[in-house]
């Protein structure tokens, strides 16, 4: 039986055992970390499972030094994720780890110097660049078909985007901006794609409409202009027809003085070739004015794909044909990446293979994001690379 153990028991970190349980039943939980342990008691036992057989604990260093474990996985708040996987790194376990792994170059220069002294696997909570679309992009690139890639535009606009306003994401002390919540995703799978170095980074970001003057701490269920704000629970079920009757939702209001994140940011990336990637997202488009994806171009063809739409085309400039192709992984989570995630997961655990999402790959993202970050917040191009003295 193969022994995990679970730092920040949230919903993410439910959700990714679950998809190992589904895999096998060669595991199980054999201790938590959280301040939540009567919270995460009565959760389990609602769903089933027995408390009673998982130790608790309130601090991640006695469960490591406590528990023999075969794995761990960290799912806590985004600003633990570095100081947590440190600890696991330290002690040479296979790791699951979420993203952002980093929200600050201080922690990012601890990270990538855990990283060079351990001998864990590590699985980054990267999806999006092992579902079947990137993966099916992935082949056709890698076949010439198209060329070689000279150009990309990829896009990412959010139809659920509220909730990086309303609730704990719109700390920003917490999140760092939607650069590293969102785009450190994109980031990813397109160097995933591109198999090139990314160099260089300007981005720029707005904040034009979740903002204002509303007091800070607001609930939507304690302001009066529940009629005129088409955030309040009764426009989620009368105007929006996204809940099944107006109820209490808890939020905070996305109009206040405390409200952080942009809600919209661009990027303009340079890889070692020479060529480079547009790269947008915005957070205040709604229902099928979603779609996640990208628009890759070589001289040969185009690809582009959607998340969105399960669709991947590919037209050819010098015949007269169009590809389309369709996968079958909408309902799945992130689009069937997760599974193979957790399959990854279970696999660095046995010994058998290495991670599909390594820990490089989380830094590079992480260390993009943040050079994105600060090229929006000083106008200027940042090159991709870290302080001289990490280097040495």
């Amino acid at each position: 039986m193969l022994r995990i153990g679970v730092i920040g028991y949230g919903g993410r970190a439910r959700g990714v055992l679950g998809l190992v349980e589904r895999l096998t039943d060669e595991t199980e939980i054999a201790a938590i970390t959280d301040p939540r342990c009567d919270e995460i008691k009565d959760q389990m036992r609602t769903a089933g499972k027995d408390p009673d057989r998982v130790r608790f604990y309130t601090e991640a260093a006695a469960m490591l030094d406590g528990e023999k474990l075969d794995g761990v996985l960290i799912g806590t708040r985004c600003s633990l994720h570095t100081q947590m996987a440190v600890q696991v790194l330290q002690r040479n376990l296979p790791l699951f780890l979420e993203k952002p792994v980093a929200t600050s170059m201080q922690d990012l220069l601890a990270l990538k110097a855990a990283s060079e002294q351990t001998r864990s696997q590590v699985v980054v909570s990267f999806p999006l660049r092992v579902t079947p679309l990137v993966t099916m992009a992935r082949e056709i690139i890698d076949s010439g078909k198209i060329g070689t890639v000279e150009h990309v535009q990829a896009w990412n606009n959010v139809p659920y985007g509220a909730c990086y306003y309303q609730n704990w994401y719109r700390d920003e002390n917490e999140t760092q901006g939607l650069f590293l919540q969102k785009a450190t995703h994109d980031f990813d799978y397109i160097n995933h794609l591109l198999g090139f170095k990314p160099v260089q980074v300007c981005a720029m970001t707005s904040k034009q409409v979740y903002k204002g003057d509303h007091a800070a701490g607001l609930r939507c269920d304690d302001c009066d202009e529940w009629e005129a704000c088409l955030e309040s629970p009764y426009h989620r079920y009368y105007t929006k027809q996204e809940t099944s009757r107006v109820e209490p939702s808890g939020l905070w209001c996305g109009f206040a003085v405390d409200t952080g994140n942009e809600d919209s940011g661009s990027a303009i990336i340079r890889y070692d070739t020479g060529m480079h990637v547009c790269y947008s997202q915005n957070f205040f488009a709604r229902k099928s004015a979603g779609k996640r994806g990208a628009t890759l171009f070589g001289y040969r063809g185009t690809l582009e794909f959607d998340w969105y739409t399960d669709e991947l085309k590919v037209v050819m400039h010098h015949q007269p044909r169009i590809e389309t192709y369709r996968t079958d992984s909408k309902a799945a989570s992130h689009g069937g990446g997760d599974t193979v995630l957790a399959d990854s997961f279970l696999r660095i655990m046995r010994g058998e293979a290495e991670s599909v999402a390594p820990l490089s790959a989380g830094i590079l993202s992480v260390l993009m994001c943040l050079k994105a970050k600060e090229s929006s917040r000083t106008n200027t191009f940042q090159n991709i690379e870290f302080p001289v003295a990490a280097n040495l």
